[in-house]
């Protein structure tokens, strides 16, 4: 089939931004699309062994869905996904799966294999298009389809899976994506092409990336924040031996115009990234994971990502407060769907997907910030948040600390890590102690601070940004925080001793137990204090 030329493509998307632009101010809400949604899904995961024995039923009304399927993780999910690896038909979802996406291993510190179905692959494909309607509707033009898209994702290298049947692969669900684009835009946007996208080794391919783009017309940079940082400064730095320094990238790229990052939290690195990237360059926030896309920046940023609420995933939530100490097994008629979210209530994300994933819970924690159009925050893990000491503290919080600090005193951080670092009990056996910090901080920038110094700003902001917190920290559970200033490299050091280094791997912001802190404390040999 011919690829039409990149002037055709352009006036079209142009279009569609149009269209886009009406889509999204009409009045029919996200629960006619979602009630549509599930209807298309049922009849599919009726059609399978394990759903059709947990309750499903093709039609079956929400009511029923909710009451009778059963909440699910995707570790209770692992006998029914080893099933399809070995080449078993019908399992999870109709036909058989011969593409798994590998998780990052953020929460376990291994990567699960979740299926990738052709129809997982689509809606990946149609949400991912989407993502970049959505932003040019903000911008309110369409020439960020003009230039080339980079895109600093995982390897497209697929990897046999041992044990499976005969020609049944796992990889990075973006590099599975990027294997699956359509043809005009393999030809006209993708970078960093076919054979660099498939090298496995991170280093070598960020130095080879660089030396391939660094002569095109880059428009669209795409990537998780750290490893975006690392690519601009290794293009900088290839500029300045070619005599021909810039200090940011639209120095090379005058025509880049968006980042779209997603998978980690920007604030930490939003300043650093703007130097880097040059400021005229609007940042695009999405909402993905292995399991799919879920939602999308449309309008500023403090205003949350809206919900893709026709994208072919059907979202339930989950109080959070119903979580805690229950068992999942008797919380199914508790999750509600999008029609019945409030603000200001931290839901468990549960997702029915077309990858044979059913009321399964993604891991992640939200907030929506409105209803009507709904959008949301993602504010944490359900098991990576800091709550020994009941303080409540998630990721983003951290992550808002650290960059308030650090905004206000140019303090540029590279990575962290935080966990409770517990005390004496009090004599009623109550747990007692502090936080503990593993901060890298870029070094050359400004006078080098203190742990103290830092320790105290940290500690009053997350008096102001958490209750929990605040109130503990007056009643003396917790003691102000411990900030360890670690040498550069020790956080790489582990992510490459852990293999979690490069693509779609990120360091853990924090964790409620000491299994990354210890292990940072015997690669630095701090000694507990």
């Amino acid at each position: 089939m011919p690829v039409w030329p990149k002037s055709f493509h352009s006036f079209a998307l142009s279009l569609r931004t149009a269209a886009t632009e009406w889509a999204l101010r009409k009045t029919k809400s996200a629960a006619a699309l979602q009630e549509k949604t599930l209807a298309g899904l049922t009849p599919r995961l009726a059609a399978t062994t394990y759903w059709k024995a947990a309750g499903i039923e093709a039609g079956m009304a929400y009511a029923a869905f909710q009451n009778r399927v059963p909440l699910h993780t995707v570790e209770q999910l692992e006998p029914a996904i080893a099933d399809m690896q070995r080449g078993e038909s019908d399992v999870l979802w109709p036909g058989r799966c011969a593409l798994f996406a590998a998780t990052a291993g953020t929460t376990t510190g291994e990567p699960r294999l979740v299926p990738c179905t052709e129809e997982l692959i689509g809606q990946v494909q149609d949400a991912g298009l989407a993502a970049l309607l959505y932003y040019t509707v903000r911008v309110r033009h369409a020439a960020v389809f003009r230039g080339r898209h980079l895109m600093l994702g995982g390897s497209t290298a697929l990897q046999a899976i041992e044990g499976a049947a005969p020609e049944t692969y796992a990889g990075d669900l973006s590099g599975i994506a990027a294997l699956s684009l359509p043809a005009w835009a393999e030809r006209h946007l993708y970078e960093p092409g076919a054979r660099l996208a498939q090298m496995a080794a991170w280093d070598e391919q960020m130095a080879a990336i660089a030396a391939r783009t660094v002569s095109l017309d880059i428009s669209l940079l795409a990537g998780l924040p750290g490893w975006t940082l690392r690519f601009a400064e290794a293009v900088k730095r290839l500029c300045a031996t070619s005599n021909q320094p810039i200090a940011d990238l639209q120095g090379r790229w005058p025509n880049l115009e968006c980042y779209v990052h997603t998978g980690a939290s920007v604030l930490p690195y939003q300043g650093e990234l703007r130097e880097l990237l040059g400021a005229e360059v609007v940042f695009h926030d999405v909402y993905a994971a292995s399991e799919g896309v879920f939602a999308v920046q449309d309008a500023e940023a403090g205003a949350g990502l809206r919900v893709l609420a026709d994208a072919g995933i059907f979202f339930e939530f989950l109080p959070v407060a119903e979580l805690e100490g229950k068992r999942l097994d008797h919380l199914g008629p508790r999750a509600v769907p999008l029609a019945a979210v409030k603000t200001g209530v931290d839901y468990a994300v549960v997702l029915t997907t077309p990858a044979g994933l059913a009321r399964t819970l993604l891991g992640d924690i939200v907030r929506f910030t409105s209803t009507e159009p709904p959008r949301l925050i993602r504010i944490g893990r359900t098991t990576l948040r800091l709550d020994y000491f009941g303080e409540r503290v998630y990721d983003r919080e951290l992550a808002e600390a650290l960059a308030t600090v650090c905004a206000r005193r140019d303090w540029k951080p590279v990575n962290y890590h935080v966990a409770p670092l517990p005390g004496a009990p009090s004599l009623t056996g109550e747990k007692r102690g502090r936080h503990e910090w593993w901060l890298e901080l870029k070094p050359g920038t400004v006078a080098t601070p203190t742990g103290p110094q830092i320790a105290v700003l940290l500690d009053a902001e997350l008096v102001r940004l958490n209750e929990s917190y605040a109130a503990r920290r007056k009643s003396g559970v917790i003691e102000a925080p411990y900030v360890r200033l670690v040498m550069p490299g020790v956080m790489e050091h582990w992510q490459r001793y852990r293999q979690q280094w490069g693509g779609q791997h990120k360091m853990p912001a924090c964790r409620g137990d000491r299994a990354i802190a210890d292990e940072l404390a015997q690669i630095t040999n701090f000694a507990r204090d």
